[in-house]
């Protein structure tokens, strides 16, 4: 099981930090190469096309310049003052004007949601612990975050619901990173005795984020682009083997790119033989109609019923087949129960029967891991 367990500097890292967690860029606009490095000149420019003029008369564009919605990358920063100042950014979905961001800095994943449009960009859905993908682009949570406001132009300010103060202090800032120089545009949050700076380059989005604290100073800085790069994660699938009457189970890595629906590439690993395998669970034509984390903490799977009417099992070796798929997707969202129904309606074959709101649960003791 993933650890839960998130210090106390994290926390509050991701509280006086986090509104600089999101970065952007547009796909087309990024190098031709799997990463984007800044030129090194002098000049305050990046071999993006992101250069700034040195002077502003009017407004910097708009916000979709410095969050334009990009699919298949990866962006990592690097950190110093802190062990979570460093992480990477994968995108989970897209919309026409949300961006579905997922960061990972080695203590926790956070999946945020972000809209850009109207003249703004706005956090709009925050969740930390998300360890499972999901599309959550249709969901809001708490109090909305304004990170960036037209016009993009130095003294642009507005109030956050916290009660703190945002605004832009700067249009054409030079900004060194470990991937070279950009010129940008700098947004400052002011709460309390902390103050956070966040630069954004046209047509990249985050490049750096420093806040600075009585006692500390906190920074990520954009060290790398990759391009063309999917989110894999290891998914435990279970398998039955009515010879020994035991369960199996074979850790594996799982690629998801940009706006991949999740259950369908589930559904496919789970149809795929491997090597050492006992016994399958999906058949060929078994689909997988709908799979979700409920808001009562259950797992909802929903099957077609060639699942049922391909099976071809007795009893014991039905029971088997129905304890890995509960072990299989319970494991998947970490959670202990899961609730199995057949095209929308109550599992029942001709031997085992689950009655309403009745569910699987989740029992991995005794399974023998495949070599």
């Amino acid at each position: 099981m993933k650890t839960r367990i998130l210090p106390v500097c994290c926390s509050f890292f991701l509280i006086f930090a986090g509104c600089g967690f999101h970065p952007n860029g547009s796909s087309s606009q990024l190098p031709s190469s799997t990463s984007s490095h800044a030129s090194s000149s002098s000049s305050a420019s990046s071999s993006s096309g992101t250069s700034l003029p040195q002077s502003q008369s009017g407004p910097a564009g708009t916000v979709k310049d410095y969050f334009p919605i990009l699919e298949n990358v990866r962006y990592r920063y690097e950190g110093a003052g802190n062990e979570y100042a460093s992480y990477d950014m994968y995108i989970d979905y897209t919309s026409d004007t949300k961006v579905q961001q997922r960061v990972n800095n080695g203590g926790t994943e956070t999946v945020r949601v972000i809209s850009v449009g109207n003249g703004k960009v706005t956090r709009v859905f925050s969740q930390s612990e998300v360890y499972y993908r999901e599309n959550f682009l249709g969901k809001t949570s708490g109090a909305q975050d304004v990170l960036l406001k037209e016009p993009i132009q130095t003294g642009t300010s507005w109030k956050l619901g916290d009660g703190s103060a945002r605004s832009i202090t700067g249009v054409s800032v030079p900004v060194s990173t470990p991937s070279g120089r950009y010129s940008a545009v700098s947004v400052t949050t002011k709460k309390g005795s902390d103050t956070t700076v966040d630069y954004y380059a046209k047509n990249i989005g985050l490049v750096k984020t420093v806040t600075t604290g009585t006692n500390d100073t906190i920074s990520s800085s954009l060290s790398e682009i990759r391009k063309n790069v999917s989110l894999i994660q290891t998914v435990r699938f279970f398998y039955p083997n009515i010879n020994d009457d035991k369960l199996y189970y074979k850790d594996r890595k799982i690629s998801f790119w940009t706006n991949n629906i999740t259950r369908k590439v589930l559904e496919t690993a789970y149809k795929t033989p491997i090597s050492g395998q006992p016994g399958k669970v999906f058949s060929t034509n078994t689909r997988i109609n709908s799979l979700y984390l409920n808001r009562d903490g259950m797992v909802y799977i929903d099957l077609n019923r060639s699942f049922l009417t391909e099976m071809n099992a007795g009893a014991g070796y039905e029971s088997m087949i129905l304890q890995c798929i509960a072990n299989t997707f319970g494991f998947y969202y970490d959670k202990t129960k899961v609730l199995l129904t057949i095209d929308n309606g109550l599992y029942e074959s001709g031997h085992i029967k689950l009655e309403k709101g009745e569910f699987l649960s989740v029992k991995t003791a005794g399974a023998v891991a495949i070599p």
